[in-house]
């Protein structure tokens, strides 16, 4: 195998940079369910079952473009973190190189940055397209100053970005309306639609029984009847 594509549970996107260039005769994706990224911080198992039902939709949608995907699911395996499931991928399939879209976190990018060495095989860290700023660019702006506060770091992404500005200057005169956004929304009635979610139950049963040491356990079956129905989203 020429290069192996892994793309992580929070980079579902058509566009993933990963996937650029892809040659479906040379190389592979895998996509990794791990245990060990639902316990490292603690989460509630409805938040992973719609988790791992979105990962598994966009694996349907890599298949269907015609696209090599090997998926890792959540109940066939004895390894528990995501490094694991991955050397145990690359042993097999031999690829010489590791392409993988920028994570989101240090740690599982460390993580992912040992077993390649370890393996010794190549590692591609491709931008991640989905932030206005690079790391490198925070750095930059962040070099040399006493404290990095959220408030001065936005406004300089929205003047760099030109976002909400008129000229130099917020919109509206002001740079947020964080005192209004804290008011509560009133007794005004919400509107739903229905978003059908397969495979909602059968996934729920999984995270029941792999992930069963997580707290609110009996909370799985109320997830697992919203899904049979479809997803209940407010509108926007």
């Amino acid at each position: 195998m020429r290069n192996l594509i892994l793309v992580l549970g929070d980079q579902l996107d058509p566009e993933n940079p990963a996937l650029a260039g892809i040659d479906r005769e040379r190389d592979g994706i895998v996509m990794i369910e791990a245990d060990g990224e639902s316990t490292h911080v603690w989460s509630h198992q409805a938040r992973i079952t719609l988790f791992l039902s979105a990962m598994r939709h966009y694996a349907e949608t890599l298949r269907s473009r015609g696209l090599p995907l090997q998926y890792l699911a959540l109940d066939n395996t004895t390894a528990s973190t995501l490094g694991e499931r991955l050397r145990e991928v690359i042993a097999q399939q031999q690829p010489k190189k590791l392409i993988v879209c920028e994570p989101g976190e240090y740690r599982l990018q460390q993580d992912i940055e040992t077993v390649c060495r370890e393996s010794g095989i190549k590692l591609e860290i491709r931008d991640d397209i989905h932030f206005l700023c690079s790391r490198e660019a925070f750095a930059a702006w962040a070099k040399g100053r006493r404290e990095l506060r959220m408030e001065f770091f936005y406004r300089e992404m929205r003047r760099r970005h030109e976002v909400m500005m008129e000229d130099s200057q917020p919109a509206g005169g002001r740079w947020n309306f964080d005192s209004d956004n804290r008011a509560g929304f009133g007794k005004t009635a919400a509107e739903y639609r229905r978003v059908p979610h397969a495979n909602g139950r059968a996934i729920g049963q999984h995270v029941e029984h792999a992930l069963a040491r997580h707290h609110y356990a009996n909370m799985i079956r109320r997830l697992r009847q919203i899904l049979d129905a479809g997803i209940t989203l407010q509108s926007v």
